[in-house]
């Protein structure tokens, strides 16, 4: 969080559109006899079971009863933004071997091809059809291929486009088979209503069900899943078995966990509401939201966090807090009322935490001295002042990977294996009380999807995805993590398109990351496992004035309702539904309040 207004961390990327041009002439296929074993191959190219067999990019695709070419269904591809409507599927063909491509379409832009044909890949498209016209291409096998991709889609920016009957003639490969049993299957997280599973990924799998005392729990995309609903103190059995549009594997071999006797779990703060608003109060600086004392904090808030805690140097380690200046806030408590005030909030059941870091507190915990220096100094903070835990709010330079440290589970640099010792070490001094709440930006943690580090060759930024090692070493001591869904470039979500801050869809994907889990860098041997839907909330600014990508109070709703009812989730199909959702946080207690408290009436209006 910064004092004053700054830049995003990096810049947006451009988009450049260009033109695919077909000459006369320019493709020329010729006309394949089929043989007397040639067969159409395509699966439900008529979307008549809707869209099993089929992928469609971001939720785009639908299927409709009218218009239609045949039978009672065809395909409605809509794009949208970024998203060009791509709907496709997976096919078991025979190496060295012709096939024709066919499908009628109709609408705006539209596109018929197949990629990995592992000789020359193939397309046609039409820039408009009023009526059903037939699309037809052909292409011939690579001497090792056995797969293909079919897919028709639209173009940017323009109108919806049907297709149906879609067909893939030629000599079928060998029958598809289940995926293998998973294997891995292991417990992570522990509550007292939930555990979180987590097991490898298994090559052909489209997707995995999890199974719960041998009866079918529910059903994912990814490598990892949290069951909840469950009863204290109890002891459950889990398997999963791996699933694709031939059927689904052999159940794994069982696991066992025990839920704990009471709530809580993942840190801290077993006592905070459902659902919490956490925000921070600029205590130690002035800006132009002005100064707010903290006995004049709404009830609305549920964590106080105190900006900032900052170090004596970057690499000190050595953290000093104190009360703006009466120069620069003229209207501040005493020390002794503001303590007065903290126990009052926390008589209240409220939680007052200290935050390091912001944008201006650079902290890089490079040696075992900076380290302890960090521990000592943090604990006389929380003493000093009756606080009930610590945020961390490292963004800039503090964090970064070394070149070579390229896996999270294991990391290997100084200032972030050092900064989990130190936060190891003061949750062991507090106690299971201990609250710990981190605040990172888009740029450290959901970048990560796409790059972690300096990457395996070096040359890219060291710090993208660096907080993912802090966050995963420490996720069972963690209460909260609220991402910074602001000051961000576009970031690419697990539909594998980019998302822009400011509206629903941004903070839909980027939470979806996080309670569905992910690939790091794109290896499914290196999976970021999820987070249960408690320890996360939304990170937002609460005026124009606090951040880059300021988001309406309606779309902060459609973002409540996608993911904690899958409800108003426009284009975006996230990969569960997590009513636990913890909350909301802002930047900040004092900008809300020079905007009229409109995010936390809204929050207040919101969740009751």
């Amino acid at each position: 969080m910064e004092r004053t207004r700054r830049p995003a961390l990096y810049p947006r990327p451009v988009a450049a559109l260009a033109a695919a041009v077909l000459t006369a002439g320019g493709l020329v296929a010729a006309a394949q006899t089929a043989r007397a074993a040639d067969a159409d191959i395509a699966r439900n190219g008529g979307f008549e079971s809707g869209l099993t067999g089929w992928s469609c990019t971001a939720g785009s695709g639908a299927v409709v009863t009218t218009p239609v070419h045949g039978g009672s269904g065809a395909l409605k591809g809509t794009p949208a933004g970024s998203d060009n409507a791509k709907c496709s599927q997976t096919l078991t063909v025979k190496p060295d071997s012709a096939y024709t491509l066919s499908s009628w379409v109709r609408g705006g832009y539209v596109y018929l091809g197949a990629s990995g044909t592992g000789t020359t890949d193939v397309s046609t498209w039409t820039q408009s059809a009023s009526d059903w016209q037939k699309l037809t291409t052909s292409f011939r096998t690579g001497p090792s291929t056995t797969s293909v991709t079919v897919y028709t889609h639209g173009w940017y920016g323009t109108p919806a486009y049907y297709a149906d009957d879609l067909t893939l003639v030629g000599p079928g490969g060998a029958p598809e088979q289940p995926p293998a049993v998973p294997t891995g299957l292991r417990a992570g997280t522990v509550t007292s209503t939930s555990v979180a599973l987590s097991w490898a990924p298994v090559t052909g799998a489209t997707g995995y069900t999890v199974y719960r005392g041998g009866a079918r729990a529910l059903d994912v995309s990814g490598t990892s899943a949290t069951v909840t609903g469950l009863s204290p103190a109890t002891a459950y059995s889990f398997q999963v078995a791996a699933t694709n549009a031939t059927g689904a594997s052999t159940l794994s071999p069982a696991v066992t966990a025990t839920t704990s006797a009471s709530g809580g779990g993942g840190g801290g703060g077993a006592d905070l509401p459902a659902h919490a608003l956490v925000g921070y109060l600029h205590s130690s600086f002035a800006n132009g939201s002005g100064y707010t004392r903290m006995a004049d904090v709404p009830a609305s808030w549920d964590v106080i966090n105190l900006a900032f805690g900052e170090p004596t140097s970057v690499t000190s380690g050595d953290i000093r807090f104190s009360l703006c200046p009466v120069a620069e806030c003229p209207n501040v408590e005493s020390a002794a009322e503001f303590k007065a005030a903290i126990k009052a909030k926390q008589a209240a059941g409220k939680k007052v935490l200290i935050s390091i870091g912001g944008a201006n507190g650079q902290v890089q915990l490079s040696t075992t001295g900076a380290r302890d220096a960090f521990v000592s100094s943090v604990s006389k903070i929380i003493d000093e002042y009756g606080l009930d835990g610590l945020d961390i709010d490292f963004e800039g330079h503090s964090l970064s990977l070394n070149t070579g440290d390229t896996d999270f589970r294991n990391p290997t640099t100084p200032v972030v294996v050092n900064l989990i010792s130190a936060i190891k070490t003061l949750k062991a001094k507090y106690g299971a009380d201990f609250v710990l709440t981190m605040a990172p930006e888009t740029f450290f943690v959901q970048l990560g999807y796409q790059f972690y580090g300096s990457g395996p060759w070096g040359g890219q930024d060291p710090r993208a995805g660096s907080y993912l090692p802090v966050i995963h070493a420490l996720r069972d001591d963690l209460t909260l993590l609220h991402v910074q869904d602001y000051n961000s470039g576009p970031i690419m979500g697990l539909d594998n398109q980019y998302h822009s801050m400011g509206g629903a869809d941004f903070h839909i994907a980027m939470t979806d990351m996080l309670l569905t889990g992910f690939p790091v860098a794109g290896d499914t041997t290196k999976v970021f496992p999820a987070l249960r839907p408690d320890q996360v909330a939304i990170g937002l600014p609460a005026s124009t004035q606090a951040g880059n990508g300021h988001t309406s109070p309606a779309e902060v709703n459609k973002a409540l309702n996608c993911l904690t009812k899958k409800t108003d989730c426009g284009s975006y199909q996230t990969h569960g539904t997590g009513p636990a959702l913890r909350g909301l946080m802002t930047w900040s207690i004092n900008w809300d309040r020079f905007n009229q408290w409109e995010f936390s009436r809204n929050f207040d209006a919101y969740f009751g």
